[in-house]
């Protein structure tokens, strides 16, 4: 079941996107469902899609070890999940875990990412939008570091 455009704009990270441009992605997007508590992926594992959160919250984690994860940033509506798809290594930097039932759309990222090679248009708005996120992630993760080196200085 393709989705439709007019639900591809409404969404905040495509907002303002050509047309052309959410049609393609429009090719590449179905729905997608989580239940609270759900794995929605695993660092380390081939991340071949991304999802846009309609419904509900996600928490980013970072696994410390084996039976151990850090959550780095809860996520919500109209946010961007995973980045890593648009990499050639796709592998998930972390992983991404369903705080209550979630309701997204998912995009097949292989294909978007051949699309990207040849349409560099699409390629370079998918890069930017993609960098943004990115450097949010950055930041949770810095901040992140910053509140357990200054809960252990406090020790």
């Amino acid at each position: 079941m393709r989705t439709n455009i007019s639900v591809l704009e409404a969404q905040p990270w495509l907002k303002g996107m050509d047309r052309q441009h959410l049609q393609l992605l429009a090719q590449d997007c179905v729905p997608a469902e989580f239940r609270a508590g759900e794995l929605i992926f695993k660092e380390g594992a081939v991340a071949n899609r991304f999802y846009l959160i309609v419904k509900g919250n996600v928490q980013v984690e970072s696994s410390v070890m084996e039976t151990d994860s850090v959550p780095i940033q809860v996520i919500g509506p109209g946010d961007l999940l995973g980045c890593s798809w648009l990499f050639p290594s796709g592998a998930w930097q972390f992983d991404a875990r369903a705080m209550t039932p979630i309701k997204a759309l998912c995009f097949f990222g292989t294909h978007l990412r051949e699309l990207c090679e040849t349409n560099n248009d699409l390629g370079y708005e998918l890069m930017k939008r993609v960098s943004g996120i990115i450097i949010m992630r950055l930041q949770a993760v810095r901040q992140k570091l910053v509140e357990r080196a200054q809960s252990h200085s406090h020790v």
